[in-house]
């Protein structure tokens, strides 16, 4: 299966599981035999590069990072680094209880980068507001590693500044934005909340609708108008992606693959797989360890 990390498996220096937070190169250099390989997180990550070349492979996709660069990872996304020059920067993460525990008013998904899966993982800071970034992450790093009353309560409210000027910054990328009304974006996200509790059991858009207490029109409605996309796209997405995660990221037999993702049999499995990605299951996991051996 593929790894989950946890914080505590990390350098603490308070005496919490909850939260850490370190420069880039020092971090990479101190968990090198768990960073390098393909892996997940059971905490929200936040990352800025100030240095460095290369690709960071999110969910099967790829995005360039550079000076600048800012990534957002939620609990359970799988990650990978592939860098062509040294990098560095400051990288914190953070359980959900650790931030909203000290802001019973907010939520993380106010912020649109943790909002919604549709919405983009990354953000390129130019050169004019990089520096005020830089300081804020520079202001918390050094917080962290020292050992002052209220320290947590500082903490929380750093992240909290940097998580609203990089949401002034991500919001006014036009590519950044979901167009919508505030009602469709809550039914989404509550939407994408229970097919990530429920996709390996439950495919049938009726169960979401219900149990989001409105009709299979009015669910269809929301997410067309939201994000394009109808709530049966939605659920197949989700369950294709953990799909090929664990083709590519696990030893796992196709047979179990399928079992596990709810599929009557392996041959629906490898027929839906096909038509969604072109691609056999098979295919696929030697199409993919081939381009990164």
């Amino acid at each position: 299966m593929i790894p989950i990390l946890n914080i505590s498996e990390f350098e603490k220096k308070i005496s919490t599981n909850e939260v850490y937070s370190n420069e880039l190169g020092k971090h990479l250099m101190n968990n090198s035999d768990i960073v390098h390989t393909a892996h997940k997180h059971d905490f929200f990550l936040c990352v800025l590069f100030t240095k460095g070349r290369g690709t960071h492979e999110i969910d099967f996709n790829n995005y360039d990072l550079g000076p600048g660069s800012v990534f957002f990872l939620k609990p359970g996304q799988t990650h990978l680094w592939k860098f062509d020059s040294e990098p560095d920067g400051f990288i914190f993460f953070h359980t959900r209880d650790f931030f909203e525990i000290g802001f019973s008013d907010t939520k993380l998904e106010q912020f649109p980068f943790y909002f919604s899966n549709e919405n983009p993982p990354n953000l390129h800071i130019n050169l004019d507001n990089l520096e005020q970034i830089k300081t804020r992450f520079a202001e918390l790093n050094s917080e962290y590693h020292k050992n002052l009353p209220f320290k947590e309560q500082k903490l929380q409210g750093l992240i909290r500044l940097i998580y609203i000027d990089l949401s002034r910054l991500y919001s006014s990328y036009e590519s950044h934005k979901i167009i919508a009304s505030t009602t469709y974006l809550n039914t989404l996200r509550n939407l994408e909340t229970l097919i990530q509790k429920n996709y390996s059991k439950e495919k049938r858009v009726r169960y979401y609708a219900e149990k989001l207490n409105i009709t299979t029109k009015h669910l269809n409605r929301v997410t067309m108008e939201s994000i394009g996309k109808s709530p049966s796209e939605l659920i197949q997405e989700r369950l294709l992606l953990e799909a090929k995660r664990l083709l590519v990221h696990s030893e796992n037999s196709l047979v179990n693959i399928s079992d596990f993702l709810g599929f009557k049999d392996y041959a629906h499995f490898s027929k839906v797989f096909k038509v969604k990605t072109g691609a056999t299951p098979t295919d696929f996991r030697k199409k993919y360890k081939s381009s990164v051996s």
